[in-house]
């Protein structure tokens, strides 16, 4: 049977540039999707095998648009990873709820409509793997980062809900959750003002990708201080949690 492709939103840059980058050399056959069409381009142009759609996963009516090309182009994609992704930082009282907004579209709504589209052709092949990225802020409120934390919460629970749903299909579905990570999501989450990338040690994207694609596990949580911290917020009370979040996240 034909090798089918691999779509990976968020493509251009950090984890999912490396997940894209470990693929290509194993000769693995990629949909990227990314908003920058220069660095899409600039990959096709290193692996040709690759296929490239420009779209912004904020706007909604893209994800459809996705999946049209797909079907247009006689693709058929066995694995779907939902990895773009943005925050922003700053008090809730204070933040931009436009950005909010866009936030929510391109976290939760997005992934949600991408997975519902692809999914059914899944089930229909009874094969296939849907692996949604998520952070170790789904297991944890987040002040300074109230809107972030609550959407990686939905994407935790919504992938963890599949899994179960999906338990006698020969369809896996995987949560990836990775603490900080040297990626440009700092800046453009205007975490620059925080503390938090300044008091842990960040891994690096290509180390996170690795641990992704060397595990079988349903929920990869690279890192053993990862490991440790989303033990302690599942067994503390929520008031505590919360508390040292908002210290580790205070403004520098």
């Amino acid at each position: 049977m034909e090798q089918g492709y691999t779509l990976i939103t968020g493509a251009t840059s950090g984890i999912g540039l490396a997940l894209a980058e470990k693929l290509a050399r194993q000769q693995v056959k990629l949909i990227l999707v990314a908003r920058r069409f220069d660095a899409l381009h600039a990959f096709q142009q290193k692996y040709p095998q690759c296929e490239i759609f420009q779209a912004d996963l904020s706007q909604p009516n893209n994800p459809v648009q996705i999946y049209e090309f797909v079907k247009a182009r006689g693709l058929v994609v066995e694995r779907l990873i939902n990895n773009a992704g943005v925050g922003l930082f700053g008090d809730f009282s204070e933040t931009d709820l436009d950005k909010e907004l866009d936030m929510i579209q391109l976290n939760i709504s997005s992934l949600v409509t991408l997975t519902k589209l692809f999914l059914p052709d899944m089930q229909a092949r009874n094969c296939g793997e849907i692996i949604n990225v998520s952070s170790v802020a789904s297991f944890m409120p987040g002040p300074k980062m109230s809107v972030y934390y609550a959407t990686k919460a939905f994407v935790t629970s919504f992938t963890e809900a599949l899994v179960y749903e999906l338990r006698h299909t020969n369809i896996q579905v995987r949560l990836l959750a990775p603490g900080p990570t040297a990626t440009q999501f700092e800046k453009a989450s205007q975490l620059e003002d925080s503390k938090l990338f300044h008091r842990f040690k960040n891994q690096s994207a290509d180390e996170v990708a690795q641990a992704l694609l060397s595990s079988h596990k349903k929920i990869v949580i690279p890192g053993v201080l990862n490991k440790i911290a989303v033990f302690l917020a599942r067994h503390l009370p929520q008031s505590w949690v919360a508390t040292v979040v908002a210290k580790i996240q205070e403004n520098k």
